[in-house]
């Protein structure tokens, strides 16, 4: 047997390892939308306009962001087996290369994204006033791209070394620094004159830079500098990207498009679906955290060619998954009521209790596709994955499509065809793990 897997902590205490490296993943995830909600409440005292710009830059940006998750996440991966292996000059090489990568796609992004931010604003809806100050907040703000990407590629490489912890830190440091410079910048004091949604763009450009030296450094403290990057290395992150590209763009076109079903239901449809959207983004997060652990310890063990253990770590994975996706679902049965008061105009309250059931409904199952999801990445898989987003989305859209707007139940209905969406990516999910379906690299050999 090996020493090195048998001296993990999660071969003699894998609930509470997997528990104690989970939870600062959690609060690193949700550092960013409560300070999303700070921004908001700032930008909101400028006027409608300022703060409708401030809607349509982050949601631009932060789909353009989105997109270059692969350095994280295939990065993350390959770190966590070089660990496992115990190569450290493997680890150095990927990190590096995902370091440099991320400072060349955030160069490329401000040179191309540039003259485009004006037709990105148009393109989503904005005019007059509400473009100008959109197209200023995001031009400053595509500044920041090379941190944006460099932290992504940076926190990949530390969770690959099992470090959660740093990225929690910076996350939280980031966006404190975010929150002082929002009130210096966007009201002015002293010397600083009162910049307005510029301010609000310019204090998220230099915390994001900050947060990137800081984590460049950590990475250089743990691992160095490489002597080396290897072209085969680069080419498989590359790939990585566009398998996961293709998966990214399914999971916003098929929300994308439950969003403008919902809105052609009605203005009240709309307003529901809104809301109940909005909170099923933010358990996601809860459900991510265990994904992104499980993601990191199913590769370290694949470093080790211990199947066994990625077994245990998937069984594991999927039942702390399980519980807290039916808590939430308990949790969110309980506070509808409540939530009808907080979120949602009195005209939606009925229209938004049903729909809000089958979203409290789906969780147990939406946590095992978020489980497996991070299972997968672990082994990478991330061709399966592909393949499977591209069945459920094409069974949902169908669904989607389907949807009579002019029925009672219309808004309930698409949140019905969204838990078949992910209940289609649960399924094929599970069946790779158990009993390993196709070329799982995972399967039980025979």
């Amino acid at each position: 047997m090996n020493s090195v897997s048998d001296d993990h902590p999660f071969v003699s205490a894998p609930h509470a390892t997997l528990m104690s490296m989970s939870f600062p993943v959690l609060f690193s995830l949700i550092a960013e939308p409560l300070t999303g909600l700070a921004d908001t409440a700032f930008v909101a005292r400028l006027g409608t306009a300022p703060l409708a710009a401030l809607g349509v830059g982050t949601m631009t940006l932060s789909s353009v962001f989105w997109i270059f998750n692969f350095l994280g996440i295939g990065t993350q991966t390959e770190v966590a087996r070089a660990e496992g292996r115990g190569e450290k000059r493997r680890a150095v090489e990927v990190g590096g290369l995902a370091l440099a990568l991320g400072l060349i796609f955030g160069g490329l992004l401000i040179v191309a994204g540039f003259p485009l931010m004006s037709p990105a604003a148009a393109l989503m809806g904005a005019t007059d006033a509400v473009r100008e100050h959109a197209v200023a907040y995001m031009r400053v703000r595509l500044l920041g791209a090379p941190a944006v990407l460099v932290s992504i590629a940076a926190f990949g490489v530390l969770r690959g070394l099992q470090d959660m912890r740093t990225p929690l830190w910076v996350a939280v440091g980031v966006n404190v620094l975010n929150l002082l410079l929002d009130a210096l910048f966007i009201f002015g004091w002293g010397p600083v004159p009162a910049l307005g949604i510029f301010g609000a763009a310019l204090a998220s450009t230099i915390s994001q830079w900050a947060g990137a030296a800081w984590t460049v450094r950590v990475v250089y403290l743990r691992l160095g500098m490489p002597k080396q990057v290897r072209a085969a290395d680069a080419y498989r992150l590359l790939r990585v990207g566009g398998d996961l590209f293709v998966r990214t763009g399914l999971v916003t076109a098929f929300l994308l498009l439950t969003t403008r079903s919902a809105t052609q239901i009605g203005a009240d449809a709309g307003a529901a679906h809104q809301a109940i959207r909005q909170f099923w983004m933010f358990t996601a997060l809860f459900l991510d955290a265990f994904a992104i652990t499980g993601q990191s310890l199913v590769a370290y063990f694949m470093g080790q060619g211990r199947a066994d253990q990625v077994r245990r770590v998937a069984k594991v994975v999927c039942l702390w998954s399980m519980g807290f996706g039916l808590a939430l679902g308990i949790f969110m049965g309980i506070v509808r009521e409540g939530m009808i008061h907080l979120l949602v105009p009195p005209p939606a309250a009925d229209l938004f209790r049903s729909a809000w059931l089958v979203a409290a409904l789906m969780q147990p199952v939406n946590a095992l596709a978020f489980a497996t999801d991070g299972i997968h990445w672990g082994t990478g898989d991330y061709r399966f994955l592909r393949n499977v987003m591209i069945a459920a989305t094409a069974t949902g859209v169908t669904g989607i499509l389907l949807t009579d707007a002019g029925q009672p139940g219309a808004l309930t209905h698409v949140w019905e065809v969204t838990t078949l969406w992910v209940t289609v990516r649960a399924i094929f999910g599970i069946m790779r793990i158990w009993p390993g379906m196709g070329q799982s690299p995972i399967a039980r050999k025979a």
